[in-house]
């Protein structure tokens, strides 16, 4: 037993590390605002939350944030970009974990990927609206983006974003998936039985 959550440990701190070097590489998507930065960081969150559990998944995205934080530092002075981040991958990786538990085959991890994707999306933009956007704002000490200005960004630039970000990490992890479906599957009988 002991051994077994020393195993575990291990691997979500080198899960962590591969997902904060991922957040590294980043490049935004031209037609979208600057800010909005698509990585890859949310895969080994993925595999961490599939073959370990949800509570993996989320500390892999703790990690990784906060790893980035103390390297990167923030624009804003406060982890805002660091939390939404966080959120983010939350709300991409728990309905995968959830749906490929249910369905446990291709087409279960293709349905969560889908609905991860939908729950970041429209997830991510509400909190935008609500929350991230007037943080960023607040904490930048510029005017506030309100009314039909801040639904026009969050329509035009966050929504679709989140999906297009969701489908690339969709297509990348469906690659990987296949060809390391033998060794997810053993740790998932490991980690999760």
């Amino acid at each position: 037993m002991k051994n077994m959550k020393l195993q575990k440990r291990i691997a979500i701190a080198m899960l962590s590390s591969i997902s904060f070097v991922l957040m590294l590489f980043n490049f935004p998507l031209p037609p979208f605002p600057a800010f909005l930065e698509v990585d890859f960081s949310d895969v080994p969150a993925l595999i961490a939350a599939i073959t370990m559990g949800p509570l993996a998944g989320i500390l892999v995205e703790l990690f990784k944030n906060v790893l980035d934080w103390i390297f990167s530092g923030s624009p804003t002075g406060m982890p805002v970009g660091h939390i939404a981040n966080f959120t983010t991958g939350v709300l991409f990786i728990m309905p995968v974990y959830f749906v490929y538990k249910r369905l446990s085959s291709t087409k279960g991890l293709t349905t969560g990927l889908v609905v991860g994707t939908l729950s970041m999306a429209v997830g991510m933009s509400l909190l935008n609206y609500v929350l991230f956007l007037p943080m960023y704002t607040y904490f930048l000490n510029v005017p506030a983006t309100t009314g039909t200005a801040l639904t026009k960004m969050i329509v035009l630039g966050i929504l679709p974003f989140n999906i297009i970000k969701g489908f690339i990490v969709m297509i990348i992890f469906m690659i990987l998936f296949n060809s390391m479906k033998k060794w997810i599957e053993k740790q998932r009988m490991h980690y999760l039985n």
